[in-house]
């Protein structure tokens, strides 16, 4: 359909949403024709932008935490070392200063009962030392 707005300009607005308007509304045809010049900003209603001003003072914030998020404390990590694990460290530590062109200078344990550095020669050498946990049943 062809509407002429009163600024002399002509649309052409698709009959079959005038008509949806019209019948999911239950408006007329030439309310329906209005509801659509205001939907799409030909015409403008006075009684939509009171409610679009008043919808755009309310400030939502999607996905925002609430203000009062307790700060979480964290929990001391505790290490269980095994004994077996405490006993093979301190064998591989003694069996390295007896090896050859290793002297007890170029051993450092750079974390107790896991991690020890061994320096020959030019190059360096890390031995890791981890204990499995047994498999879940």
């Amino acid at each position: 359909m062809r509407y002429t707005l009163k600024n002399g300009k002509t649309i052409n607005i698709p009959d079959a949403e005038i008509k949806s308007n019209a019948e999911v509304l239950g408006l007329t045809k030439e309310e329906a024709i209005e509801v659509w010049l205001e939907d799409n900003d030909y015409e403008v209603n006075e009684e939509q932008v009171a409610l679009d001003a008043e919808a755009s003072k309310v400030k939502l914030n999607l996905g925002a935490k609430a203000d009062t998020a307790k700060p979480k404390t964290p929990r001391e990590r505790t290490v269980k070392v095994s004994d077996e694990k405490k006993e093979l460290f301190e064998t591989i530590l003694t069996n390295l200063d007896r090896t050859e062109g290793v002297s007890r200078e170029n051993v450092k344990v750079l974390k107790e009962n896991k991690l020890i550095q061994v320096q020959i020669g030019e190059k360096i050498f890390k031995i890791d030392v981890i204990e499995q946990r047994p498999p879940k049943k």
